[in-house]
């Protein structure tokens, strides 16, 4: 599995934790690489083209909230970014919304949770059905 993985200047330390800790997956690094002050849509944008032009299947951004790239993601059709701060979010984000695009606060989770988090929505399965009407209705 390929996942594309951004974050901001807050994001960067929790991207670099997730990268080292799941070793099995292949990432695809948009950046930022340092903690020098950058923008959060310039990566939302590339994670999201990553994943428009089947580079990645999934993609993982990370700002200080979340909700900055959450919003810079959702405005790509197709694309469908859930902000989750615990793992119970992430599998019912998974199943009930069909997430492609993973957004944690670095601000309000800790590396141990976020790698729950990220375990948990890798091993949620999308249940389709009337989910899928809803983001049918969505597109």
């Amino acid at each position: 599995m390929k996942i594309t993985i951004g974050s901001d200047h807050r994001g960067y330390d929790l991207k670099t934790k997730i990268i080292q800790k799941f070793q099995d997956i292949e990432f695809l690094d948009v950046g930022t690489n340092s903690k020098g002050r950058v923008d959060y849509p310039v990566y939302a944008d590339k994670v999201c083209q990553n994943i428009l032009q089947k580079e990645a299947e999934l993609g993982i951004l990370i700002c200080g909230s979340g909700v900055g790239v959450s919003i810079a993601a959702n405005r790509f059709k197709k694309i469908y970014a859930g902000l989750c701060w615990n793992s119970e979010v992430a599998q019912s984000a998974r199943e009930h919304d069909n997430i492609n695009v993973l957004v944690l606060p670095a601000d309000f989770v800790d590396s141990e949770n976020a790698f729950s988090i990220i375990q948990t929505w890798l091993d949620a399965k999308f249940k389709g059905g009337v989910y899928q009407d809803r983001l049918n209705m969505i597109d």
